[in-house]
């Protein structure tokens, strides 16, 4: 990991990208692989997921199952931000379920292994729209499309810059009532940048921090439970447009 006066040095490099880029590129394109290692967390990951959103597609019940508020988003269409091979596309948001998803990945790898097999079926089933392949730097969603647009474990690789260009243009991929939610490793006291693969470990302070730039607020936050001991906290945000409140 570099020092904290060694890290805006490094996100300015010419290859702060294509570093990431040959890094994933060397990765095995499984579950395995998509978790470095640690395959053993996709359940309880899926589950804290699935919690998480439930009461903005599917609304919020208390007593009796009585309705205490209603669904904020349809679940029409999501988009899976950096989707490697498609986990969390098959594993969460179809089973949310989303009738409908794209991914955005830009390891040309784990593109072709999600069309070619591990999300084949699905495919099949014409619950997959687009597989893009590139980077979240370079994707711009189409205006009005997403109920839901899913970042996991992949905001690392934006630089401070490209993180706020990333979100105003997923803003105006939103529908009228939607919503961007992520998923994302925590630093507990200042940022860390890992040179091997060209990320940064944020803190919960600072993503809030560049969410708010971007023109977001966070209308729910909350820790993934469960995750082995020895790794980075794990925190999902929802995020609304801050405009949308005015509407």
């Amino acid at each position: 990991m570099a020092t904290s006066t060694e890290q805006a040095e490094l996100m300015k490099k010419p290859e702060w990208y294509t570093k990431a880029q040959d890094y994933w590129n060397g990765v095995t394109p499984t579950v395995d692989g998509m978790l470095g290692g640690f395959s053993v967390v996709d359940p309880v990951d899926v589950k804290g997921s699935l919690d998480f959103v439930d009461e903005f597609v599917h609304g919020k019940r208390g007593v009796n199952n009585v309705m205490k508020a209603e669904p904020v988003i349809s679940n029409g269409y999501a988009c899976d931000c950096g989707a490697g091979i498609g986990r969390v596309t098959k594993n969460f948001l179809l089973q949310v379920p989303f009738e409908n998803v794209d991914l955005v990945e830009q390891a040309p790898s784990f593109v072709e292994q999600a069309k070619a097999s591990y999300l084949k079926q699905e495919i099949e089933q014409g619950k997959i729209g687009q597989v893009l392949c590139q980077g979240l730097q370079d994707f711009e969603p189409e205006q009005g499309k997403y109920d839901l647009i899913w970042c996991q474990w992949v905001l690392g690789h934006l630089t401070d810059d490209h993180f706020i260009a990333f979100f105003k243009r997923c803003i105006q991929g939103l529908k009228p009532n939607g919503l961007i939610g992520v998923k994302e490793n925590n630093a507990s006291k200042e940022a860390l940048v890992d040179d091997e693969d060209s990320s940064i470990t944020r803190t919960n302070d600072e993503l809030k921090q560049l969410f708010q730039k971007a023109g977001l607020e966070c209308i729910k936050e909350d820790i993934q439970r469960g995750m082995p001991a020895g790794l980075f906290a794990v925190r999902m945000y929802m995020l609304r447009p801050i405009d949308q409140q005015k509407q």
